[in-house]
Parts: structure tokens; C-alpha cells; sequence
């Protein structure tokens, strides 16, 4: 029983509302009311003395008739230890010892230990929040307010999110990804499409080209042949999206293949060569395979 006197396991939340306000948790001792009779008398003065048989109209109202009974009767009395009004008390030695409120006032709906998935990411209510890549597999703890996520391991705070407001929604954040993936992210279609604008009108056909059809399949290959920039320059990459748009194959593999054979310094034909630019079609119609044949009369 005395360890948990001087060395008390506070609940995480009330710990929390603690740090919040800045004051400090001095538990007293359990069955020992003596450790606290001050503090229990005051709660027994203002229920007797103020509480007692009155009814207000709702919480407004009895804020206004308590702060009139503190300012009229109850800081004005002769207090039974100090000998002195509490209100003359309290702004000679204590008002200036007192720290101003937060901003915000404390809120806690819920505690909750989460798991972070190899995504970066937290389930909560079907909702899904990103947290640092190197927590991936441990477990974290969960600080749900009404209108924000906080995510701490131990008393240190990895990520802070707006809480979503129904399940199957995501608060991501690209730095929380590793480096490789969050570049993957940050090159969306839309950014694809601005930068072979800049390099060029046959970079972005070859761009709009492959991001028309099955866009989130081909968003890698398009990633990979805007990267061969930085290798070869606008001017090679702009040539070798020019000869593979004329020979109709613009994949990334052989875009590569014409910047490693140097083939994008050579001129392009003056007339297309219609061995390739002979569109490729089936040898039969889809017909022939799901015509109902007649049935022989016997």
C-alpha cells in the first residue's frame, strides 16, 4: 500500500490532463481521510452552504449564482484556518502565482494501443492514420480526442491527425513513408504530365499515350522513363520518345534500348514505315468462336 503512496501508477488519462494544465497529482494515502480533511471540508462548505436546496434552470444559471455567492458571501467570510476573507487572500499571495489556462481546454475520448502495419499506417474505428516507416510492426499508443489523433510512443508524439470522420477514410502524410515510396507518391499522373511537358510534345504523347490506358498500372513506367532525364538530358530522352512513338512501341524498356544504342542521335525517316505502323489486329473474329452451330437432323 505505501508504494503506491510515493510512487503512485497514475491512469494515462489523468496523467495527460496533469501535463495539459500544468498542475501536480499528490494522492493521499487510501482510508486516511485525515491526509485531506482541508480539502474535503471546502467541498462541504459550498454543498451546504451554496448547494443546498437550490435548483437553477441549467449550468449558466448556476455559474452566475455561484460566482455571486463566492464574491458576496463565501470570499468575504472569515475563513475558520486562515482568519482572513478569501478573496483579499487570494489576490494578495495567490493570483500571482497562478498560471493562465491553455488555449485549448483538455479533451480525451479514448486511449487505445494500436498496431502500425507494414503501410505506416494505424487502423482506428476503420480509419487509417500514417505514422513514421520505422515503427512498422511495433505498437503504439493512441490519444483519440474529439477532433484529433495524436500518436506517442512512450511520452514522445510521432504524428498528429485530424480524426476522420467515418470509416475507410485516410490521413497520410509523405514523410512518414521511406524515402523510395514517398517519391513513388509524390509523382502523381498529374505531375508526370507537367514534367514531359517540359521536356517535350513527344515525351507527353508518350506520357499521355500510356497513362490513358490503365493509368495506375503504367504511373511506374512512366515514373521510370521521366527518371532517364537525369541521365541522358531533355534533349536525348525528347529524340528517343520521338523514334519510339515512330515505330509504335513506346514501353519503357525500349526507350532504354534506343538511349543505349545512341539510336535517338540518328534522323528518323522521312516517311513512316508502314511495316510499323500497320495497327495489329485478330486473325479471326470474335464471332467465330461463340456462333451456335446448327444441329444435324438425324
Amino acid at each position: 500500500m505505501d508504494a503506491l503512496v510515493y510512487d503512485p501508477v497514475l491512469g494515462e488519462a489523468f496523467r495527460k490532463m496533469a501535463l495539459h494544465y500544468g498542475f501536480l497529482i499528490s494522492p493521499a494515502a487510501p482510508g486516511k481521510p485525515r491526509h485531506k480533511g482541508k480539502v474535503e471540508s471546502g467541498v462541504h462548505y459550498v454543498a451546504r452552504n451554496f448547494m443546498a436546496g437550490q435548483q437553477f434552470a441549467d449550468i449558466h444559471c448556476a455559474n452566475r449564482r455561484l460566482q455571486e455567492w463566492v464574491m458576496e458571501v463565501a470570499g468575504v467570510r472569515d475563513h475558520g484556518t486562515t482568519h482572513q476573507p478569501p478573496l483579499l487572500l487570494f489576490r494578495e499571495a495567490e493570483q500571482a502565482a497562478l498560471m493562465p489556462l491553455p488555449d485549448e481546454p483538455f479533451s480525451l475520448c479514448e486511449i487505445r494501443v494500436v498496431n502500425v502495419h507494414d503501410d505506416c499506417h494505424v487502423c482506428i474505428d476503420g480509419s487509417y492514420y500514417s505514422v513514421p516507416h520505422i515503427f512498422a510492426g511495433h505498437q503504439l499508443d493512441a490519444f483519440i480526442h474529439e477532433r484529433v489523433v495524436e500518436i506517442y510512443r512512450g511520452q514522445e508524439l510521432q504524428a498528429t491527425h485530424i480524426r476522420c470522420q467515418q470509416p475507410g477514410q485516410w490521413q497520410t502524410r509523405l514523410e512518414h513513408y521511406p524515402p523510395h515510396k514517398a517519391a513513388y507518391l509524390e509523382r502523381t499522373p498529374a505531375y508526370c504530365r507537367q514534367v514531359a511537358a517540359r521536356i517535350g510534345p513527344a515525351t507527353t504523347q508518350v506520357a499521355e499515350t500510356m497513362l490513358s490506358d490503365r493509368p495506375l498500372d503504367r504511373l511506374r513506367s512512366v515514373q521510370a522513363i521521366l527518371r532517364l532525364e537525369e541521365s541522358v538530358g531533355p534533349k536525348r530522352l525528347e529524340a528517343a520518345c520521338a523514334r519510339s512513338l515512330y515505330y509504335g512501341d513506346v514501353r519503357y524498356r525500349r526507350i532504354k534500348e534506343i538511349l543505349n544504342a545512341a539510336l535517338d542521335r540518328d534522323p528518323l525517316p522521312e516517311t513512316p514505315d508502314p511495316l510499323f505502323n500497320h495497327p495489329y489486329i485478330f486473325a479471326r473474329s470474335g464471332t467465330e468462336f461463340f456462333t451456335t452451330q446448327p444441329e444435324a437432323k438425324p
